[in-house]
Formats: C-alpha cells, structure tokens, sequence
C-alpha cells in the first residue's frame, strides 16, 4: 500500500468525502488546500446520467467563462485570403490552410485550439483521426466552424471552454486558477455547470446530474450540493 505523505494527509484533512458542500464552502477549501509551487487549476467533474454511446444522449458545447480560464491558449486559424488577414488582425497565433493541414498532418501541433472557415473544411476534414481524439476538430456546433473569425478568435482568446461528455459520463474541464478570487472561480464554475445543464440531450431519461465535483491540480476532490449550483 502507498504511503500517505504528509501534504496530501494535510489537503484531506478536514474534508468529509461523503459530505454534499455548499458551492462557497467547497470553493474555500480548495483554495485554502492548493498549495503547489505552481497556480493550480481548478476543475469541475460533472456524473451525467447519459449513455454517449447512443447519439441521442451526446452531451457537447462550449461556454465563455465570465472571468477567463487564466491560461494563455494559443489558436490556429484554418482560413485563406481576407479571412486569413482577419484571423491574424483578430490575435491568431497561426494562421494557413493547405500548408497548416500538412504539418498538422505531419505531427506538429503546436496549438491549443483551432478555428476554420467553412470553405477550408474539405481539407481541415482530413486532419480527424489527428485532431478528434484530442478534442481539437473545428464544429459549428461549439463555434469553431464560422465566417466570424474574430469573434470566435476573441471567444478562444478570453475564456471559451468547449466540452464533451466521455463514455463514463463525465464532462470536466479547467474553470480557472487558484489565485482567482472565490466569486470568481464561482462565477466560473456556475456558468460551466449552467452550460452542461441546458446541453441536456432529448434522450437523457431520469436523473441528468448526478454528481458535481470541484478540485485543483494537485487537490482532493470536493462534491457539491447541486443545489447550491444556481445561479445568484
């Protein structure tokens, strides 16, 4: 058996796991327990009662997080000509279409999400079985498809945070750091849970969200009255 060390017997110390937190309180604790020589990310794990294997149980979109992720995301841009120009005037960190589709192709991915314009997807489509597994393929549905380059260069930019629901039937993401304020962090986390509630898919039956819980990086995990969820 492991041995406990001593700052992880220090983060569990106090925490009920089988207690439901209020949203406030559970936010408080991560923070106080984050102590990394680095400024952790705060996480939100969310139990979904879907099956994903069905297509009408799928649980995806993105939500703009009021204060930010507090990471810098760098985006490519799948765009030619004046849409091309726009994507670098908007603050894209590359921009191309056949000569970006070939080094992605080749392996090198050195971005964090990607954009494309609708006419560039007969060839950004190839790139599926690279960019798909990594959650990375331009969709219309969460925004990445679009002839507004710069708004969806801006929305990557300032807090855009797609998600997918896996075959567990969890949706989790980063909602910001921790040396974020606590309203902010929860602002954060109510605008993501407020997101995955209203994706609720047509074929989920019974009880939707069955569990929440919030972390840092290097933290225990914390569950959550979904009740204290709503927004203010």
């Amino acid at each position: 058996m492991a041995k406990t060390t001593k700052r992880t017997q220090k983060i569990r110390d106090g925490l009920d796991v089988n207690k439901l937190y209020d949203l406030s309180e559970a936010v408080g604790m991560i923070k106080e327990r984050a102590t990394a020589k680095f400024d952790e990310t705060i996480e939100v794990a969310m139990n979904l009662g879907v099956d994903p294997r069905h297509a009408d149980q799928m649980v995806r979109g993105v939500v703009n997080l009021p204060n930010g992720t507090g990471r810098s995301v760098r985006v490519a841009v799948f765009a030619r000509d004046a849409k091309a120009d726009e994507a670098k005037a908007a603050g894209a960190d590359i921009v191309g279409a056949e000569e970006l589709v070939e080094a992605v192709q080749g392996g090198q991915i050195d971005f964090d999400r990607c954009i494309a314009t609708p006419d560039m997807m007969p060839l950004v489509g190839r790139l599926g079985k690279v960019l798909g597994p990594r959650g990375m393929m331009p969709n219309p549905k969460v925004g990445t498809v679009t002839v507004d380059v710069t708004a969806a260069v801006n929305a990557s930019k300032g807090g855009a945070v797609e998600f997918r629901v896996e075959k567990a039937g969890i949706v989790q993401a980063g909602v910001g750091k921790a040396s974020f304020d606590t309203k902010a962090i929860e602002e954060n986390i109510r605008a993501f849970t407020d997101a995955v509630q209203k994706a609720k898919p047509a074929g989920a039956k019974g009880n939707y969200v069955k569990r929440v819980a919030v972390s840092s990086t290097m933290g225990a995990g914390i569950k959550i009255d979904p009740s204290t969820l709503a927004s203010a």
